[in-house]
């Protein structure tokens, strides 16, 4: 074998050498691992699916439907299991409907769930990656507009358990395209005082639906 030969086939080795290595890189850093953060940005309407009991003028407290910006953090402890950190906040406005005094607006509050989940994510390798989860949500309620007649409306803040499903599609450089879905268990103790000194309680199951699309970014 010449020299000239000897080089081209060196060099020839060289370069599948380097072209392997570089796909064994790409494979390794494909997908989701062990030690991964990603972070998530969100569209999300979150729409109550109310059931109540109200004392003195019955009837069912009614919760408008929202739409905002949610950002969630997750880490993957392994290469399915993770946790993801969810905060977002929404603008309600609040009446109760079908009472005996009829419609009754209550005003506008605002609402703060974040919620923990603890994931499982199957085939986290793959494009597409769908998961489930479940975890607890605290829920507070602040920056109350009371409508006029009223003295005041108060919500108690509560704890809910939360279910999730979901999944990720790799657009490739850690980049995913994301839908997620989210049932929230929750139950507040609505009081309401009127300036002509009643007080009308309700026992409410909000209970939304939080659904959303957006991206996220693995680092």
């Amino acid at each position: 074998m010449s020299i000239r030969t000897s080089l081209v086939a060196a060099f020839g080795a060289v370069l599948l050498l380097s072209g392997i290595a570089a796909t064994e890189a790409a494979a390794q850093q494909q997908g989701k691992s062990a030690g991964d953060i990603m972070l998530r940005g969100r569209l999300i309407g979150l729409l109550p699916d109310e059931d109540s009991t109200v004392t003195v003028i019955g009837g069912k407290v009614d919760a408008s439907n929202a739409w905002t910006g949610e950002v969630d953090f997750s880490y993957f402890f392994t290469d399915n299991i993770a946790a993801e950190l969810i905060a977002a906040t929404t603008k309600h406005k609040m009446s109760v409907k079908g009472s005996s005094s009829g419609n009754v607006g209550l005003g506008d509050v605002w609402l703060l769930p974040p919620t923990l989940t603890l994931q499982y994510h199957f085939m986290p390798k793959a494009a597409f990656s769908p998961y489930l989860g479940a975890g607890v949500t605290y829920a507070v309620f602040y920056n109350e507009k009371v409508a006029s007649g009223l003295a005041s409306v108060d919500y108690d803040n509560a704890w809910g358990a939360a279910l999730q499903a979901g999944f990720d599609y790799a657009l490739g450089s850690n980049w995913y395209f994301n839908a997620d879905v989210k049932k929230i268990f929750l139950n507040t103790d609505v009081t309401v005082r009127t300036n002509a000194g009643a007080t009308i309680r309700a026992d409410t199951d909000l209970n939304p639906w939080v659904v959303g699309l957006g991206v996220g970014y693995k680092f």
